[in-house]
């Protein structure tokens, strides 16, 4: 992975004793047991919904799409950092021919690893359905920061001041930055960088509005531009 330029950027401090958060300027951001509530509720019904009403019947065609176009297991594990940084496997249909390879790297533009059926699932981002059942487990929401791989969020951590402020929630299956266009491939450092920064907007700005425009907002960003899904 290249090196990204760094920038220094104002730090925010964490104390768990207060739950919340504490900017340079005192400004305290503290959990609302009502809203994770909320948020829970919203996240169990959609979830639920989707097993209901799509998983079903839809996880079967993608899985045999998945076998006809190589060998190899129809969901992909890997492990990533959600909440308090804590590790858990993140679940995604398979969309690489099934290599061994020892070093993580990320996909990239005409990458030869991905298949055929492979490049429809991440185009349409169905290849991110499994973790529906990351949400009804617990570990992810249906919205908050994308989750990364662990050698990503070591890297990150490294270049980036407060970048570990966005695991303070549940990592999402997409997030504000997703909608905003801020998907795929990170090229530099400014890509991760205002992913980041939107990451820690939604964090201070919560509510179940800002989450039903999210999903709003990752919809129509799916119909309107897929540039970056490969």
């Amino acid at each position: 992975m290249e090196k990204f330029l760094s920038k220094t950027r104002h730090q925010d401090f964490y104390f768990p004793h207060l739950s919340g958060f504490v900017t340079p300027s005192g400004e305290v951001f503290v959990t609302d047991p009502l809203k994770l509530i909320l948020k829970r509720t919203m996240d169990l019904t959609i979830s639920l919904g989707l097993v209901f009403f799509v998983v079903w019947w839809l996880f079967p065609i993608i899985a045999l799409g998945i076998k006809l176009s190589s060998p190899g297991p129809v969901i992909f594990t890997q492990k990533r950092n959600g909440k308090d940084n804590k590790v858990f496997h993140c679940y995604k249909f398979r969309t690489m021919a099934n290599l061994k390879e020892k070093t993580f790297k990320q996909a990239v533009l005409n990458d030869p690893r991905v298949t055929i059926f492979g490049k429809f699932l991440r185009k349409t981002s169905l290849d991110e359905l499994p973790q529906i059942f990351n949400v009804i487990l617990g570990d992810m929401s249906l919205i908050g920061p994308r989750p990364h791989a662990l050698p990503m969020n070591v890297h990150f951590s490294k270049e980036i001041t407060n970048y570990q402020f966005r695991h303070n929630v549940k990592p999402g299956i997409t997030g504000l930055a997703q909608a905003k266009g801020y998907r795929g491939e990170i090229n530099d450092f400014f890509d991760i960088e205002h992913r980041v920064r939107l990451d820690h907007f939604y964090i201070r700005n919560w509510s179940m509005l800002l989450d039903l425009k999210i999903i709003f907002w990752t919809i129509q960003s799916f119909v309107t531009s897929s540039k970056k899904a490969y």
